[in-house]
């Protein structure tokens, strides 16, 4: 359409232009998925698959590097927001529990994507990581699918519990495998112990770092009365940590989950901080979600492998994630409503999982192996990119009903 190409020639290289397209797409899309009574974050999700690269074309590729730093953006509110929920009142009654729970479902989604692959033909190394990988969950969704339902109570401290503690355990499950694989696959001069020792150092600096943030955030926090003095101080530490993480090659949602945690804990009062920033929260939801909307692939349904092969990925890792909930919950004696809905709450998938995806294939031990090594590679990454698509488009909507079932409003 002529249309079409005054806009991309003229307009689309513009990442103004690219931000008030997704706001504005997301918007409508989003009001129109609400009176459907589907999430809103489908609607914005769908919005950037229409205007992206697998619809009409009109975010240039050049804008995507630009658009990702407003998602990393978004994430550091998410993670600290997340943080903010693990008081020490509610660890001392849940947190046994919650750590159990999500070792559970860590392992059984990773057994059950690893075993079910292998039975597939694939071969044992791609199996571990796609296990590994599988095992990431987003805690995007499930923060503004709360935010919005207004949520509060005992599913909602486990929800976000297990959502955070998922990043770290991801890590160290993935860690494992990607030292398992390297070995058979003949990269066997790296060290399995070194490997892991990366990832536990990876956390503790995350961690330590997170921990620095907030406590800078607090001792300032004590001598400002202006909401807005603090609200630019907040944002600036919170935003520092992010880039040092970013640039370390380290965990930014760690870090920030921990800054969230070390407010809330060391003064009550400090719930101002995040009732501060929660206001500039909306409309970067709306361009996190459509941008991802906008780097997803369609074109991966029309390989009939990869679309069949990719469901069978999509069924196994919720059955990990549901089971792995479900029947853990028995002997640790957990609600019968939450027990059978929370494990539909941690579906979604995202940037965790294409960001390991990433690290896969940009490895040199992969990159200068065989041609057959990097052939399945790729496939496992196509395969990773479909479930990251179902899951984000679907995952919410089992999300919300599984928050809604287990509704206590805040006040």
């Amino acid at each position: 359409m002529e249309w079409l190409e005054i806009i991309r020639e003229g307009f689309s290289e513009h990442i103004i232009f690219s931000v008030g397209l997704l706001l504005v797409g997301g918007y409508i899309f989003g009001k129109l998925f609400e009176k459907l009574k589907l999430p809103t974050i489908t609607g914005y999700i769908v919005a950037g698959i229409i205007v992206g690269a697998s619809g009409l074309q009109l975010i240039h590729e050049e804008n995507f590097e630009s658009l990702n730093i407003i998602s990393e953006i978004t994430l550091s509110f998410i993670a600290v927001i997340i943080g903010s929920e693990f008081s020490i009142s509610k660890l001392k009654i849940y947190g046994n529990k919650i750590i159990i729970l999500t070792i559970a479902q860590l392992l059984l989604t990773f057994t059950l994507v690893c075993f079910g692959l292998y039975v597939l033909g694939f071969s044992f190394y791609v199996c571990l990581l796609l296990g590994a990988i599988s095992a990431a969950t987003a805690p995007a969704a499930t923060v503004v699918i709360v935010k919005k339902l207004n949520a509060r109570g005992k599913f909602v401290d486990y929800l976000y519990g297990i959502v955070a503690l998922d990043d770290a355990g991801t890590i160290i499950l993935f860690s494992i495998a990607f030292a398992f694989s390297t070995t058979l696959i003949g990269s066997s001069d790296v060290a399995f112990m070194k490997t892991i020792f990366h990832a536990l150092f990876e956390i503790f600096i995350s961690v330590l770092i997170g921990f620095i943030a907030g406590f800078i955030i607090h001792q300032i926090a004590k001598m400002k009365k202006n909401v807005n003095e603090l609200k630019i101080i907040s944002l600036g530490i919170i935003f520092l940590a992010t880039s040092i993480n970013l640039s370390l090659h380290f965990s930014p949602l760690i870090a920030n989950m921990t800054t969230g945690m070390v407010l809330i804990n060391l003064d009550k009062k400090n719930i101002r901080i995040f009732k501060s920033i929660e206001p500039m929260t909306a409309p970067l939801y709306a361009i996190f979600f459509a941008v991802a909307g906008v780097e997803l692939n369609v074109h991966l349904f029309l390989d009939l492998k990869i679309f069949l092969i990719g469901i069978a990925l999509v069924l196994l890792r919720a059955s990990g994630k549901y089971f792995g909930i479900y029947l853990t919950s028995f002997p640790l004696k957990i609600p019968p409503k939450i027990r059978n809905y929370l494990g539909l709450s941690l579906l979604p998938q995202a940037g965790v999982a294409i960001g390991l995806a990433i690290f896969v294939k940009g490895s040199e031990l992969f990159s200068g192996s065989s041609f057959m090594v990097q052939a399945e590679i790729n496939q496992m990454i196509s395969l990773i990119l479909f479930s990251v698509f179902f899951n984000e488009v679907f995952g919410p909507l089992l999300s919300k009903i599984a928050i809604s079932k287990n509704l206590n409003r805040r006040s």
